[in-house]
């Protein structure tokens, strides 16, 4: 079992291919490179040759499985397909990690890995038992060790038996439908430019199959092969594009109640008070945030689903198909079936878009009336603020001219006290007089003291 890690183009250059030898009798180049090569170049450009499409020759049959899987399930799918090839005998040292092509004897398996997926082919020439009177009664998948089979990892997206057919004349579509399909629901088309044609109802039946016959007027292996590769890739990425329509359809009902709660918040908005309004920002944050959250869990589905919606639009027309009288063609039942999911996927996609913006807008609107009922409050409550500043002033002011008033009295009694010392020791002095005298000059001096310590611890206050 190869547990070999995967090299992938865009982080690892590509493995060494072997010189391509010139013809026989050409000169042979000796001129030097002229600079040194940049590292990934064989890789980027070996990837046009990635995924080559199987050279098949009528009459064959071909089982096509495609399979669901995360990173860890695409790894355990890959070990299995190099089990299988091992125990056909067969080297599992391949070059290339995500793309395994070899003929095992009872069968041919080509598989490739994807970003969401894995795909396997398994051919098996002619037709069995059946012939051509029932090609898909021996389908290829039935020489494919069944035990192998039921034991690979992921979830099954797309199954078809393919049948490939040289035609002996020119189609009858009423007798395909009825020996190998739903009577009323054929949709084929000549392919190739009218090389081949192709069959199918997009059905799947008992066995959990689909069905797709090919009618081959001359192709080429290699035009052969690749036909059926785009018959099944666009039958794949139709089936991936279509994963994300049951995920719009869960969408509509919850936006349709996310645009009622918004429209409910900004009706109330415009009347709401200052009170209210934090209460509304609230419930606003709590809908941006539910919405953010969805579009983050479905913004991978819906934009992988328009790439695979494309690739199938792109198959198609590769498919250079012309109309077979009384049948629909691969393109129109794509524009018919699949076109209206795609748009109602793209719908729900603006629809959650608008609905983000439009909640976005709402909530700075919010925000806004918010913010400025917070500088109201701030202003008032600076406003309170500077006149109790002013209150506090005019009674230091007051406080201040009592305080001049106690000082002075304490001061001039205390010259009472020495004028009447300097009495009782002989000298001609009058206390009352002295300490009337005294009252002008203390009480100036302990006004202009006071101011002067104002000033300083003012000053000192403003200073940085």
């Amino acid at each position: 079992m190869l547990t070999r890690e995967p090299v992938q183009a865009s982080d690892a250059p590509g493995p060494a291919a072997a010189p391509v030898a010139p013809p026989s009798g050409a000169p042979v180049s000796t001129a030097p490179i002229v600079a040194r090569g940049f590292p990934q170049r064989r890789a980027l450009n070996d990837e046009v040759h990635a995924r080559p499409p199987e050279r098949l020759v009528a009459p064959v049959r071909v089982s096509f499985v495609a399979l669901l899987a995360d990173a860890r399930e695409r790894e355990q799918a890959w070990e299995a397909l190099h089990a299988l090839a091992g125990r056909y005998g067969r080297s599992t040292d391949t070059p290339v990690a995500d793309h395994y092509s070899a003929d095992l004897g009872p069968f041919r398996v080509k598989a490739e890995r994807h970003t969401e997926f894995v795909r396997f082919k398994f051919i098996v020439a002619g037709l069995g038992d059946g012939g051509e009177r029932d090609p898909f009664g021996g389908p290829a998948i039935g020489a494919v060790p069944q035990s192998w089979l039921a034991e690979l990892p992921g979830q099954l997206l797309v199954a078809t038996h393919v049948a490939i057919l040289a035609a002996h004349g020119a189609a009858d579509p009423p007798a395909i439908a009825r020996q190998f399909f739903a009577p009323d629901e054929l949709l084929g088309a000549t392919i190739a430019s009218g090389a081949g044609s192709a069959f199918t109802d997009l059905r799947i039946r008992e066995d959990g199959f689909g069905r797709l016959i090919i009618f081959d007027r001359g192709m080429t292996p290699g035009q052969l092969g690749r036909a059926l590769q785009r018959l099944l890739e666009m039958d794949t990425y139709r089936m991936l594009a279509l994963l994300a329509f049951p995920v719009a359809r869960k969408l509509i009902p919850v936006l349709t109640e996310a645009e009622t709660e918004l429209a409910s918040i900004t009706t109330a908005l415009v009347r709401a008070a200052e009170p209210d309004e934090p209460a509304l920002l609230d419930r606003l944050t709590r809908l941006a945030a539910a919405i953010e959250s969805r579009q983050s869990e479905t913004l991978f589905r819906f934009t992988a689903s328009a790439s695979y919606y494309d690739l199938t639009q792109r198959r198609t027309a590769e498919l250079r198909e012309e109309r077979i009288q009384g049948l629909q063609t691969f393109r129109e039942f794509t524009e018919r079936r699949l076109e209206p999911a795609m748009r109602t996927c793209a719908a729900v996609t603006a629809r959650q878009e608008a609905l983000s913006v439009r909640v976005d807008q709402a909530t700075k609107l919010l925000a806004t009336r918010v913010d400025l009922s917070t500088e109201r409050q701030s202003h008032a409550l600076l406003a309170s603020m500077n006149r109790r500043a002013q209150l506090q002033l005019r009674l230091q002011e007051t406080v201040e001219g009592l305080s001049v008033a106690a000082v002075t009295y304490y001061i001039v009694g205390l010259v009472g006290h020495a004028a009447e010392g300097l009495e009782g020791a002989g000298l001609p002095i009058r206390p009352a007089v002295a300490m009337g005298a005294a009252i002008p000059f203390v009480l100036l001096a302990v006004a202009f003291g006071i101011r002067r310590i104002r000033r300083r611890v003012t000053r000192g206050a403003t200073e940085p």
